[in-house]
């Protein structure tokens, strides 16, 4: 396969490594964008086993608590004008209230707004201010207290990054910390159990593999993945993390002294794993102007 410039550029940009090494990780790979991060992990020339997260498309996530339940739901728009439009905002707020009575996002599309479904109000709101708009996903928790924070708030109750966390206990405080705190870490599960199997699987590889490099005998080798193994699930779960406010305790044990339990959260960013067609601005312009 080919290795291309633009290659190079997003694995250089996802891990931190060289030009040359990123080059020589996509050759030894053939072009397999994960295997080439691997492979530079492997080899101590990455910094992090990550994807290039590209947030491409624009919009805003609502978050609404009631009763017990809190929904986020992600609304995306062309660009970032729409977003701060007063009318797109009305429409997002409506969405999520409307939210809070369904489970999933096809119930969400059927559930009524002001007399028609969301999704006739959507395509209303599209031939209204002119940019195409989707409704493209909801996430809800359930719990005896729910916690909501929003970052980057673009009005009450939406922004760029939703959070929400669900608590069994009453909520002193503790709640809108831990969500600040998942707005600013991005854990990829709750707990240890939590944890897609795939990517413990593919970070004990890496890890097995970086510690035969160092050439040390196998009993020694498996004590150092076994260690590895334990910081890794202590950096990616929320209930291992240390606590952004205190560092001194893990967020699990913050909430313990804090009287209530963690049983769930959601974390909801604008245009997660969605990519944006890169286009040169020149050729844009002129393909604008031949028309």
């Amino acid at each position: 396969m080919a290795i291309t410039a633009s290659m190079v550029k997003e694995l250089r940009e996802s891990t931190g490594a060289g030009m040359m090494d990123a080059k020589k990780a996509l050759t030894e790979t053939d072009g397999d964008m994960d295997a080439a991060v691997d492979w530079l992990r492997t080899k101590g020339l990455a910094k992090a086993a990550k994807k290039a997260g590209r947030t491409a498309a624009e919009g805003l996530v609502g978050v609404a608590v009631k009763d017990g339940k809190g929904v986020a739901v992600e609304i995306n728009s062309e660009t970032d004008f729409v977003a701060k439009n007063a009318e797109f905002q009305a429409l997002v707020k409506s969405f999520t209230e409307a939210a809070l009575g369904v489970d999933d996002v096809e119930a969400l599309k059927a559930a009524d707004v002001g007399g028609k479904t969301v999704e006739a109000a959507l395509t209303d709101a599209v031939a209204k201010i002119g940019e195409h708009m989707s409704l493209r996903r909801m996430a809800v928790v359930e719990g005896e207290s729910i916690a909501a924070y929003v970052h980057n708030a673009a009005a009450d109750g939406m922004g760029k990054i939703g959070v929400l966390v669900a608590l069994k206990g009453a909520d002193n405080g503790i709640g809108k910390q831990i969500a600040m705190h998942i707005a600013a870490t991005n854990p990829a599960s709750l707990g240890e159990a939590d944890l897609d199997p795939a990517l413990v699987e593919r970070e004990k590889q890496v890890l097995t593999e970086q510690a035969r490099e160092s050439g040390k005998p196998d009993a020694v080798i498996e004590k150092m993945i076994v260690g590895r193994m334990k910081k890794f699930f202590e950096e990616v779960t929320l209930l291992g993390q240390k606590f952004v406010i205190n560092p001194d305790v893990t967020v699990a044990e913050a909430a313990k002294e804090a009287g209530v339990e963690i049983i769930g959260f959601v974390r909801m960013g604008v245009g997660e794993g969605i990519e944006k067609k890169e286009e040169d601005f020149a050729a844009e312009v002129a393909k604008t102007l031949a028309g």
